[in-house]
């Protein structure tokens, strides 16, 4: 009988062990089949295919635009109330009376706050290769206020023309009484507003995990897919930017709100990793958004804030400028147009509308031609990941329409 039976597990066992190599065959078919649709879908650039990327472009578009009015259609309530309080304020803002100052100073205060929420979720919502508008608008804006407290000894500048144009104010300040608390203060809205944009941009990564969580099919966005394998394949990493990953993701599951707020505070390209973990995990939203809120908003906003006020500050600015001219051969040329252009942006402080000379035009042409370029390569990066989506579509097509024959 012991015999028999000895027997009969050998069969079951080798039975086994075949299942569990059709099991890896199949894993690993899948793998390739996924490297290969994810090879096609990078190949659809507008570079490389401009006709069919546009196209693909225009339908995905089409799609997004259908679902994105069938859910509005759900939520008309929703949407009924925000139409009512718009009509509401539209007929306060064109009746004339005394409230008139408060429209106005609200539409102004709104208008300025949404302009810097709207740049802070362009920098992390994932359109694309995202903008730095950090670098481009309030890194510049922040530097600009600095470089004008210290010119006219004060922040009290005036409105209007401020924010559009800075000019120093008739009396002027006391000489040294500028300080780096005082220029903190003076641009704390816009880059709070910034930070807090930055925050929302952070939820689609969470919203898309979150529902492929609960719904249990499979992710349709790579960087889901990416840390799934990464998941899978835990124990054996060893690459750098994996087991970095691995770090976020295990600070945000095990540390919690607090792990997310440390994440959250620093400069983290890998941020996107710690919303897809807390989706996945099904972290409850307000842990999640409120950690992130105060992270991005308060603490790193302070910290990247402090770092270009100190960088632009007058003595630093001065010292750059000389360091600048003490370079051999080529560095009194150099000099010259910084020295030219700082003395130009004095200038314009205190004589509203003046016009800059012309020594000032190359170095203001190459920061709007840098502006320009990388708001194109932005615009031709959604247009491109939007065509890949598509392509994404009709692959899951026709894999579906292979699987039913």
């Amino acid at each position: 009988m012991a015999a028999n039976g000895a027997k009969c597990e050998q069969p079951q066992k080798r039975a086994g062990a075949k299942g569990k190599q059709n099991g890896k065959a199949i894993d690993s078919s899948v793998r390739e089949r996924r490297q290969r649709d994810k090879e096609e879908r990078l190949s659809l650039v507008v570079w490389r295919r401009p006709v069919t990327t546009i196209h693909y472009f225009l339908l995905e578009t089409l799609i997004k635009l259908k679902e994105w009015t069938f859910q509005l259609w759900q939520r008309r309530g929703l949407v009924s109330l925000v139409l009512v309080l718009c009509s509401l304020f539209s007929f306060a803002y064109s009746t004339e009376g005394s409230h008139q100052q408060w429209v106005s100073y609200l539409e102004k205060r709104f208008l300025w706050c949404a302009y810097w929420v709207g740049l802070g979720i362009l920098s992390s919502v994932g359109l694309g290769t995202g903008l730095h508008t950090f670098l481009l608008y309030l890194g510049p804006h922040i530097a600009s206020v600095t470089l004008a407290a210290y010119e006219c000894s004060s922040t009290d500048f005036p409105e209007p023309p401020y924010p559009d144009q800075i000019v120093c104010p008739q009396g002027g300040g006391l000489e040294g009484s500028i300080s780096l608390f005082s220029i903190m203060s003076k641009v704390r809205l816009e880059a709070c507003m910034w930070g807090a944009g930055t925050a929302i941009g952070e939820l689609p990564p969470y919203f898309m995990a979150r529902a492929a969580r609960q719904s249990g099919a499979d992710p349709e966005d790579e960087d889901y897919e990416e840390f799934e394998e990464m998941l899978e394949q835990a124990e054996g990493a060893q690459g750098l930017v994996t087991r970095a990953k691995l770090g976020v993701q295990h600070m945000v599951q095990k540390v919690g709100f607090f792990g997310i707020l440390a994440c959250a505070s620093i400069p983290n390209p890998l941020f996107d990793l710690a919303g897809i973990t807390c989706g996945h995990f099904m972290v409850p939203f307000w842990t999640f958004f409120g950690a992130t809120l105060i992270g991005k908003a308060v603490i790193k906003m302070h910290i990247q804030k402090l770092f270009v006020i100190i960088t632009f500050s007058k003595h630093i600015v001065e010292q750059m400028v000389s360091l600048i001219g003490a370079v051999p051969r080529v560095g009194p040329s150099l000099q010259k147009p910084f020295s030219q252009y700082l003395e130009a942006q004095r200038n314009k402080l205190h004589h509203a509308g003046g016009s800059a000379p012309a020594d000032e035009n190359w170095l203001s042409w190459v920061f709007e031609k840098v502006v320009l370029v990388m708001v194109c390569y932005f615009v031709s990066s959604i247009i491109n990941s939007t065509a890949q989506s598509y392509a994404k579509r009709l692959q899951q097509q026709r894999h579906s329409e292979e699987k039913t024959k």
